[in-house]
């Protein structure tokens, strides 16, 4: 098995050396550098040919979120994806993350073995998004004053009934085995009508057209409790 080959993209040199070794003492992953700036972060995202950036948002020179924009913004790095790992989850900055191309936002505060599936599953082309970074984006639906409209965002009134019907599904957290069940069809139709989806709308990945959904209105905002 190839290792998922990852960068790490902090300005506190001993979270650096803490991830370094938690993710080399786990034999699917790889450190192949590491980036205390964020021009630093998109210049060794090309050099190091790295599959993953797991990329702070707090950096001098350059901010994580601006990294993450020239990072997805490169036709070069359209393999790469960027796992925003921060103390800060805030509504704005999960937004921003999210707007830049990011395809997941954690919490420091996330366990090891919770981190290091986190970027198996960004990694694979997945979303993955905190407990906080799910709150901020409903909650940005629910601050906006006006009408959540479907036309506003590019693709999206392209997408055939079943597509739409499936993107609802992944922006409820849905992976494609669990969409599968719930439509009684295989994990590879599922798979194959969320690339569409994602082609159509321009999403890079699950993350970008998750925040799609809750722009274009397909995605109904859960009851508070």
């Amino acid at each position: 098995m190839t290792p998922i080959r990852v960068l790490l993209a902090d300005d506190q040199a001993l979270l650096r050396a803490t991830f370094r070794l938690l993710l080399e003492a786990t034999p699917d992953l790889e450190v192949v550098g590491e980036a205390s700036t964020g021009a630093e972060a998109v210049r060794l995202a090309r050099e190091a040919l790295a599959d993953l950036v797991l990329m702070d948002i707090r950096m001098p020179d350059m901010d994580g979120i601006e990294a993450t924009r020239r990072i997805t913004a490169d036709e070069s790095l359209a393999g790469v994806r960027v796992l925003i790992l921060t103390t800060f989850e805030n509504d704005d900055l999960v937004l921003g993350a999210l707007r830049a191309g990011a395809s997941g936002f954690l919490g420091k505060g996330v366990e090891p073995g919770a981190l290091i599936e986190a970027i198996r599953t960004v990694a694979a082309g997945e979303q993955l998004l905190s407990p906080a970074a799910t709150r901020a984006v409903i909650a940005s639906v629910l601050d906006r004053p006006e009408p959540r409209d479907r036309a506003a965002v590019p693709g999206m009134a392209e997408l055939t009934e079943r597509e739409r019907e499936i993107t609802t599904l992944v922006a409820a957290g849905l992976s494609n085995t669990e969409i599968a069940a719930r439509l009684f069809i295989s994990p590879a139709t599922a798979k194959t009508h969320v690339n569409r989806a994602m082609m159509k709308t321009g999403a890079r990945d699950r993350a970008q057209l998750v925040y799609l959904a809750y722009e274009a209105g397909l995605a109904e905002v859960p009851p508070s409790r």
